[in-house]
């Protein structure tokens, strides 16, 4: 098992925490997303990864993208420690829950959009950081409306384990910092990444903890 990722990629981060809390540790290959123009676009890692993004698995011979994919391969193959609820319904919650994260507000910082915004559509630094900050923060909102009426049922998003719902969120919060926003007006994201940060699966996924981490 190989995982192909970039230590401040929010989406190879998501699987960092899922593959410690499943107790798997495949071998890391660094794709630096700079470097050289970026490492991804390099035509043998797009023969992997035809988007040319991170992060990427190669398992068994096959290789599984996308970041919600491998996770939910993941949980069909490891199903236990479980990060989806057995109920439907609870099942859909939480993935709805995570898709906030990673089909509305994370493809908005991802690096190809930023780069984007200011080669060719030639914004500055500073107007795009604030066009991350205003979706971030909405999406945030939301998130944070809807954690708040399940707090009841436990210290995590979703209950008293941590599951996909709380896999999604930490990196996002740790994206919404990175570019600025406050995220202490979000009191129950806030408890509940506290909670995550009390793991140690969620600490080792860090991107200060890993081998091509830079400051």
């Amino acid at each position: 098992m190989r995982f192909h990722g970039f230590f401040r990629s929010g989406a190879a981060w998501r699987c960092r925490i899922a593959f410690a809390l499943k107790g798997v540790s495949p071998e890391f290959v660094p794709v630096h997303l700079r470097r050289g123009g970026g490492e991804q676009k390099a035509p043998a890692y797009k023969a992997l990864a035809p988007q040319g993004l991170v992060p990427a698995l190669e398992v068994d011979g096959h290789v599984l993208t996308q970041s919600l994919a491998i996770i939910e391969w993941l949980e069909e193959t490891i199903p236990e420690p479980a990060l989806l609820p057995k109920d439907a319904f609870a099942r859909a919650e939480v993935r709805a829950f995570a898709l906030v994260i990673s089909a509305d507000v994370h493809p908005l910082n991802n690096l190809r959009v930023l780069n984007y915004l200011k080669d060719p559509l030639g914004h500055d630094q500073a107007t795009v950081d604030a066009w991350y900050r205003h979706w971030c923060e909405a999406g945030l909102a939301a998130l944070e409306v809807i954690a708040a009426r399940a707090a009841g049922r436990g210290r995590f998003t979703f209950g008293d384990t941590p599951g996909l719902a709380d896999v999604c969120l930490v990196p996002q919060m740790g994206a919404a910092r990175r570019f600025g926003t406050d995220t202490r007006v979000y009191p129950r994201l806030t408890a509940i990444e506290a909670a995550c940060d009390e793991l140690a699966a969620f600490v080792e996924a860090r991107p200060d903890r890993q081998p091509d981490a830079e400051a």
